[in-house]
């Protein structure tokens, strides 16, 4: 790594770049910066809204414009969306491939005091089954999206952020209005 222009005043404070709405970097000995040491720089974990030096999941993947921080947060958008269609869109497939329903009835005591038939529905699945399949690989999938979601809010950039949690609401608000909820009569604490 070629440093021979590279400014070595290690009392400059980079946060107070022009410009810069980075968030403040708490870098370590002379050792580590010239590659020595195991560590290069660290992020402070505070919320900060800026657009510049952002690094999204992939070194090679800086955010440094306005333009490509609202891509950024349409990008991450559009994947927290596509996370909740995963979660409803595999609950669907699995209530439509459902086999070996069994019901079990018991009696249970009524608000009255008389004995009712509650009714409990068991399902199975083949494990060997293209149905199957398909569900573990849309699960690896939805694995895979939440754990970058995870990093992206992990990035601490408020606008990534929003536009993560916003993509949550809007995702749970097309896909799962029509979710079946299941009510548990015999539940007293709602």
């Amino acid at each position: 790594m070629d440093h021979t222009n590279h400014d070595h005043d290690h009392d400059h404070d980079h946060s107070k770049m022009a410009g810069s709405m980075a968030p403040p970097m708490v870098t370590g000995s002379h050792e580590d910066h010239l590659g020595g040491g195991g560590g290069g720089h660290m992020m402070k974990m505070t919320f900060y809204f800026g657009y510049t030096n952002v690094e999204l999941l992939f070194a090679s993947l800086v955010i440094n414009t306005p333009g490509e921080m609202v891509a950024a947060c349409f990008g991450c958008f559009l994947l927290a969306v596509l996370y909740e269609g995963l979660k409803i869109g595999r609950e669907f497939l699995l209530r439509r491939n459902q086999v070996n329903v069994r019901y079990n009835s018991m009696p249970v005591p009524g608000a009255d005091g008389t004995m009712v038939m509650e009714t409990h529905k068991t399902v199975g699945q083949r494990m060997l089954s293209m149905a199957h399949l398909l569900q573990t690989v849309l699960h690896i999938i939805q694995v895979v999206v939440s754990y970058f979601l995870m990093l992206v809010f992990m990035t601490y950039n408020a606008y990534l952020c929003i536009a993560v949690a916003a993509g949550a609401g809007v995702g749970y608000f097309l896909f799962s209005w029509k979710k079946a909820v299941v009510v548990d009569i015999t539940e007293h604490c709602h």
